[in-house]
């Protein structure tokens, strides 16, 4: 039994109150990372920790690959036609591996595993607080501008980060940290570091989802925003189309004295939207 290994484990999951799986796998990678330096080149190497009783195995791996792709890294690859003399019943995609030595858990040096180590439990609480937040199904993303990012502005809310590139910016708005902002959310890269989560002030989608969330009738099927299209900061239209006889489109997406297109003019900068019948 590795006692060293399980008490450091243990430590770090009490510490910063994150799975004991997830340090066992920031570990893996840091022994992993430090048997590759034994070797040359761009080899794969897998690490292999028992739960239990924190002993551990390591592998040097290489992927099967199709016979006519050829190798892009033959320290890491290997041809299905190899593959396949080793095992018979090996496929494409999958890993031929092999027993190598292990490095005992000194050998990663205490600052380079902490380092990994930290790096994994950040990306681990990054992950969950993401997960967290898309499965609430939100499409505009509240929050407060953070800092600036060469030209890109950072938009916490919580303990998440969106990233409002300058292309996807209202011109000539003028936004400063700590100014209350809304944008559509558009994607979720998780290849970004810090922000990922991808949003714009400048889509006609989220011109539609603040009508949305501004005229109730929307939301419940009385009337659909069947078009939009946007000139970002200047002006808009809107073409709608009321599914039931005894509500006005235009009227409605208006409001009493102009208070729900206001309303939305008001948080895209000024843009003026016009607000037509839709036409087939």
């Amino acid at each position: 039994m590795n006692r060293e290994l399980l008490m450091l484990v243990e430590a770090i999951s009490r510490e910063k109150n994150v799975e004991r799986d997830v340090v066992f796998g920031a570990v893996e990678s840091a022994l992993a990372q430090a048997t590759k330096k034994l070797y040359p080149g761009e080899v794969d190497i897998r690490v292999s920790i028992d739960r239990d009783s924190g002993n551990y195995e390591t592998f040097r791996r290489w992927l099967v690959v199709p016979d006519d792709a050829g190798l892009q890294n033959p320290e890491a690859e290997e041809l299905l036609m190899d593959a396949q003399e080793r095992i018979a019943d090996v496929e494409v995609g999958e890993f031929i591996e092999e027993g190598v030595e292990s490095v005992p858990i000194g050998r990663i040096g205490a600052m380079a595993a902490k380092q990994v180590i930290l790096q994994k439990i950040r990306d681990a609480e990054r992950e969950m607080l993401l997960n967290d937040f898309m499965s609430r199904g939100e499409k505009i993303f509240t929050g407060t501008v953070k800092r600036m990012d060469k030209g890109d502005i950072i938009v916490e809310s919580g303990r998440v980060e969106g990233r409002l590139r300058r292309s996807e910016m209202i011109p000539k708005e003028n936004l400063r940290n700590g100014d209350r902002v809304r944008a559509m959310i558009m994607e979720v890269d998780l290849t970004l570091r810090g922000a990922p989560i991808i949003l714009s002030r400048s889509a006609p989608d989220f011109m539609i989802e603040l009508f949305r969330n501004e005229v109730p009738e929307i939301e419940q099927g009385l009337l659909e925003i069947k078009s939009c299209a946007r000139d970002a900061g200047s002006r808009a239209k809107i073409a709608v189309l009321s599914h039931d006889r005894r509500v006005d489109p235009i009227g409605t997406c208006v409001g009493v004295r102009g208070t729900r297109v206001n309303a939305v003019t008001n948080e895209l900068a000024g843009e003026r939207v016009d607000i037509v019948l839709w036409s087939e």
